[in-house]
């Protein structure tokens, strides 16, 4: 790579058109704040350890989220599965109640989606700031997973679906 004289512009292009080739799963991170429910859509999201179980959640500093997420103990990671589309869908619209599709209930203080391919539910322990963003580390107070979805997966600008892709199996590689 001799692109190394890249201007600043040059490699945020460069670094976006990256990342769009990257096959993201998509969540829905929520939590409380004041009684009021806040949530976005996210795919930086990583796990972290297994012990103790634990969470990366990377928020922009400017998102709704955000501030209430600095305030708030704990936040839910909802998985979101194919059958989630309209929700992502929904959570995408600026003015829109981002509750109002969706099964939403409570648990824990936080909103959860019932029909979420998984919903982890993390109480903050950490919080660091890099760049435009805050990285939030969740340790795992509970979770729960449904054996039947396939994850809502983003990759250059759309939602596709992995489970049509094909799949090698170990002895054919």
């Amino acid at each position: 790579m001799s692109d190394v004289g890249q201007s600043r512009d040059e490699l945020v292009q460069a670094f976006q058109e990256s990342m769009r080739h990257v096959a993201a799963t998509v969540y829905a991170v929520t939590t409380m704040d004041g009684g009021q429910r806040y949530g976005i859509l996210a795919t930086a999201v990583s796990s972290l350890s297994f012990d103790p179980p634990s969470l990366l959640v990377c928020v922009n500093r400017r998102a709704s989220l955000h501030d209430p997420l600095e305030r708030a103990e704990r936040f839910c990671v909802n998985v979101l599965g194919l059958g989630n589309r309209d929700v992502a869908e929904h959570f995408m619209r600026p003015d829109a109640d981002r509750f109002a599709v969706g099964t939403w209930e409570q648990h824990a203080g936080v909103p959860v989606l019932g029909s979420a391919q998984s919903s982890l539910i993390c109480r903050t322990v950490h919080r660091h700031e890099f760049g435009t963003h805050t990285i939030f580390i969740g340790e795992l107070l509970t979770a729960k997973h449904r054996q039947d979805a396939t994850p809502l997966t983003y990759f250059d600008r759309d939602y596709i679906d992995i489970s049509e892709a094909p799949r090698k199996h170990p002895q054919e590689r």
